[in-house]
């Protein structure tokens, strides 16, 4: 066998370097008039072509032989309206690998984006697999310039998480990007735009794991784009299969790089956001349990049934009913027991209902939320189980420890010690989650599920990779949780997912094909500044997530405005009105369906710091198809101007607008043309504006 596998070695080498030179990489050459995804891609894809991916094989470059292979093109059925569908396939005469590319392209957005599986069809280990690139594509423009990459960072639970970032790329230059711990939004931030003269692409990446992009200038003209899995060099067993990182382009025309924003904002809802009956589904107005227990209790951990219900009556009471009721953290075994010095958070992996403040379980709280005409909502942790706890000790053989391991040298040490990691990669153990979590939801009545994800699996994946096989763990592990949310989706047609990991650090491509940020990142909760900038910066890229908001008054509230909120204030504090509650309410349920379309930045784009506490902060919503929208505008406390001037996008220049700032009722009537020209907002410092604009 042996000398079986070192003649396929020294074959594929010889066919590479012998018979053929290498092979150029894939290039797209852009005309000013924009190129078509759904031609050039079937051209990349052809027989004979090297494709716009490379990998390194036997220690030899693809681009040197992967022409030559075994080709085969099918047509798949299209899952989608505007959507078609081809699988390409390159096989190994010699050693019998097969590599796959599932290409889909979208003649609605001029988008394309494909997904790399590698399969072992020989009876042998392959040799090595490594330096895989999804994409690995040189972009030719037809007019010199300059090439701008706009990108953003992740969150890091800090005031400028998502903060939009600006970087001009010079001939020779690059800019690599990648995550920190293993989750796939912490930090680095797996969307960007890569901007040209005549227009440019955007590129979104779905590998909830260690992804990296590597951005680069090769010469005056072009740009060159490289995605793929940050730690993988493996060979495959024999009739093993691997999957890699999904990745998305979708190509824009014009000067300004927000017409790229948008239309990628809109193709997310099309095609990569959770659909309910057809439609794009709509996230929630959520209010919690009077979150935040007294102390010594922490989050949900003194909460009982009786309480909750009856909150629930005083909601409906008082005309405040959300959509959702949420049920955070702490309803579970042995939270409550702050005696012994337990809380929320160490005794995650005690997965069943707390029976003294329960005794029912949570269902009679979903049906009292149901009754009232609200769903309910649960938080859930299944991939932590800290040791000791009942999933720990129950099925140790599920659990993945890096205690006294060898790890990856950049890993962030992050609950090594007390904790394991369940293995998602185990199929074993996967269905087991799967049907132990459905069963919650089911006995609990609970609608909607909540995943938070409060630990850095980088270092246990890399604790658990054999000799030669670096990635795998990880590659097991991400597809793992797929699975799993797509059988949670299955099991409960209309179930909505929160995904939340330590606060919006799980954000990619394939997680928002199935999931929603509501708590989009666990920065200072309730600071407003902070949230004015999340908000900016994260609906460049995505145009429904969430977060929390404190106080009812008009600065703090619309803090949090976004696509869904959750109403963390507290209805038995005699301090806090109503009526002003009430107003929030209203007001929200106004503004949300705005943040499903058009998003423009007013006050700063790129490098502009939005954090301070001395500068003017306004964006605008804006329905292009009937010229509707919204200005959302904020003075903080130490901004020395009383005014600030900004400008509309997107408007007819010689339409009439009605503009009518809600907060002083005043009114005017203005040209498209004069409020694209300059309109001045006012107001005291530490309050905010809404203005609201129809055409007339």
């Amino acid at each position: 066998m042996l000398r079986k596998t070192i003649l396929h070695l020294l074959g594929a080498a010889l066919l590479a370097t012998a018979v053929l030179p290498a092979t150029a990489q894939s290039r797209m050459k852009v005309p000013a008039k924009g190129t078509s995804c759904n031609a050039w891609a079937s051209k990349a894809f052809a027989k004979g072509k090297v494709p716009p991916f490379s990998f390194v094989y036997s220690g030899v470059p693809s681009a040197d032989f992967i022409a030559r292979w075994d080709y085969q093109a099918e047509e798949l059925p299209a899952t989608g309206k505007n959507v078609a569908e081809t699988r390409y396939t390159y096989t190994d005469p010699a050693t019998g690998l097969q590599v796959e590319c599932h290409v889909k392209t979208f003649s609605d957005f001029n988008a394309m984006e494909w997904v790399l599986r590698f399969r072992n069809t020989s009876k042998e280990n392959t040799p090595q697999i490594e330096q895989v690139k999804v994409v690995d594509l040189t972009s030719d423009y037809a007019a010199k310039g300059d090439v701008i990459l706009h990108y953003a960072s992740g969150s890091d639970a800090g005031r400028d998480d998502f903060h939009a970032r600006v970087r001009k790329l010079a001939p020779g230059e690059n800019h690599y990007m990648h995550p920190t711990g293993g989750r796939s939004s912490q930090v680095g931030f797996p969307f960007f735009n890569v901007q040209s003269p005549t227009g440019g692409m955007i590129v979104a990446i779905g590998w909830t794991g260690t992804w990296y992009a590597d951005i680069a200038c090769p010469a005056a003209g072009s740009s060159h784009v490289a995605t793929g899995m940050k730690n993988l060099s493996t060979y495959l067993l024999p009739d093993e299969e691997i999957r890699t990182p999904s990745t998305a382009m979708l190509l824009w025309q014009g000067g300004d790089f927000m017409t790229g924003q948008n239309t990628f904002r809109r193709f997310m809802l099309a095609h990569h956001h959770p659909h309910i009956d057809g439609k794009p589904a709509q996230y929630p107005i959520s209010s919690s349990f009077n979150y935040g227990d007294p102390h010594p209790c922490n989050e949900y951990t003194c909460l009982t049934a009786d309480y909750a219900i009856a909150l629930i009556r005083r909601y409906e009471q008082f005309g405040l009913l959300p959509e959702v009721f949420w049920l955070d953290a702490g309803w579970y075994r042995q939270a409550d027991d702050w005696r012994k010095g337990y809380n929320w958070a160490n005794t995650v992996g005690n997965w069943s209902v707390e029976k003294t403040r329960f005794p029912e379980g949570l269902a009679p709280i979903g049906d009292e939320a149901h009754r009232v005409g609200c769903k309910f909502m649960v938080w859930f942790e299944p991939e932590r189980a800290v040791k000791g706890t009942d999933w720990a000790i129950a099925h140790p053989e599920y659990m993945l420890d890096a205690s006294g391991k060898a790890v990856q040298p950049d890993w962030i040490k992050y609950h090594d010690q007390d904790s394991y990691l369940f293995n998602m990669g185990d199929p074993e153990a996967l269905d087991w989650l799967c049907k132990e979590v459905a069963q919650l939801i089911r006995d609990n009545h609970i609608d909607y599920y909540r995943q938070d994800y409060n630990i850095e699996p980088e270092g246990f994946w890399s604790a658990h990779d054999r000799e030669g096989r670096v990635g795998i763990c990880e590659i097991r592990y991400i597809e793992g949780l797929y699975k799993f949310w797509d059988y949670l989706r299955a099991e409960f047609p209309g179930l909505l997912i929160d995904n939340c990991a330590g606060g919006g650090r799980r954000i990619d491509l394939e997680t928002s094909s199935r999931a929603a940020p509501l708590w989009r990142t666990d920065y200072n909760y309730g600071e407003p500044i902070g949230y004015q900038c999340h908000t900016y910066g994260l609906n460049m890229w995505l145009p429904v997530h969430g977060t929390g908001t404190h106080q009812p008054d008009p600065f703090t509230f619309r803090s949090s405005l976004s696509a869904a909120v959750i109403f963390n204030w507290k209805i038995s504090d005699a301090s806090t009105s109503i009526f002003e509650m009430q107003r929030c309410i209203e007001e929200f349920k106004a503004v949300r369906p705005y943040f499903y379309e058009d998003f423009y930045p007013m006050t700063g784009e790129g490098e502009t710091s939005l954090t301070g506490d001395n500068i003017w902060l306004a964006y605008q919503l804006l329905r292009p198809s009937d010229q509707t929208g919204y200005v959302v505008a904020f003075r903080r406390d130490l901004a020395p101007e009383a005014t600030c001037e900004v400008r509309f996008r997107g408007l007819e220049p010689e339409a009439t607008y009605i503009v009518e700032v809600t907060d002083t009722k005043e009114c005017a009537e203005l040209s498209g043309r004069e409020l694209m020209q300059g309109y001045t907002l006012c107001a005291e410092p530490r309050t905010s504006r809404l203005v609201r604009y129809c055409k007339k």
